[in-house]
């Protein structure tokens, strides 16, 4: 409760502070970033949306027109890297909130509105280096020489859909061709392995449900 109706005016006053681009939009330069970078071309958002730093777009790569799309209010927060192949899309629904998260992506990766992914998330569709001792070794050495022959022996990718509503809980696991479904939470340091139905909570190495949840 306020003490008094100057404190109450006080606080009504109080706005959420926007962060927009640099007077060079054409460069994509963000205002407030500490990093000498830029946004690429193919992110898209908009005056809505909060980005923390170009930085988290140091392993973008992605050659789609829109490689990485965040909805309306979407906001992605330090530390989030988006490693995203030349073939790679990344949708970020309304409202969600990516905070210091790991998105690997060479496919398709979905995040639904109002999802809250906590710090140090892995979200990856796919495992790129092959299973098989002979594939891992030709896949390292054409790292160090060639990068179009380590894309072509890399695994295939498996999209990975997050529903809206979902929260994961920090240095959680999200592995290749999982789906969430809407509502649901991963519990902290899980390691999900298999689809997630909607309105549960899943934890545990490899993560189970473990309650079930009223949609409201």
């Amino acid at each position: 409760l306020f003490r008094s109706s100057r404190q109450a005016r006080a606080c009504a006053a109080i706005r959420p502070l926007r962060f927009s681009l640099s007077a060079a939009t054409d460069m994509r330069r963000l205002a407030h970033d500490w990093y000498e970078g830029e946004v690429p071309a193919n992110v898209i958002f908009d005056g809505s949306n909060f980005i923390e730093t170009s930085y988290s777009f140091l392993l973008f790569r992605s050659r789609l027109a829109a490689g990485l799309t965040m909805g309306h209010g979407a906001a992605v927060y330090a530390n989030t890297m988006f490693d995203v192949g030349p073939d790679g899309r990344v949708g970020i629904g309304d409202y969600a909130m990516v905070n210091g998260a790991r998105i690997v992506c060479d496919a398709a990766l979905d995040i639904g509105a109002y999802c809250l992914i906590s710090w140090n998330v892995l979200l990856f569709d796919n495992y790129r280096t092959p299973f098989d001792l002979p594939g891992r070794r030709a896949y390292i050495d054409a790292q160090l020489g060639d990068g179009a022959k380590a894309q072509a022996l890399m695994q295939q990718p498996q999209p990975i859909r997050i529903g809206s509503n979902v929260w994961i809980g920090h240095d959680a696991v999200v592995m290749p061709g999982v789906q969430i479904g809407e509502g649901s939470v991963i519990g902290a340091r899980s390691v999900v392995t298999a689809s997630v139905p909607a309105y549960c909570i899943a934890a545990g190495n490899p993560a189970r449900v473990i309650r079930s949840l009223e949609p409201s």
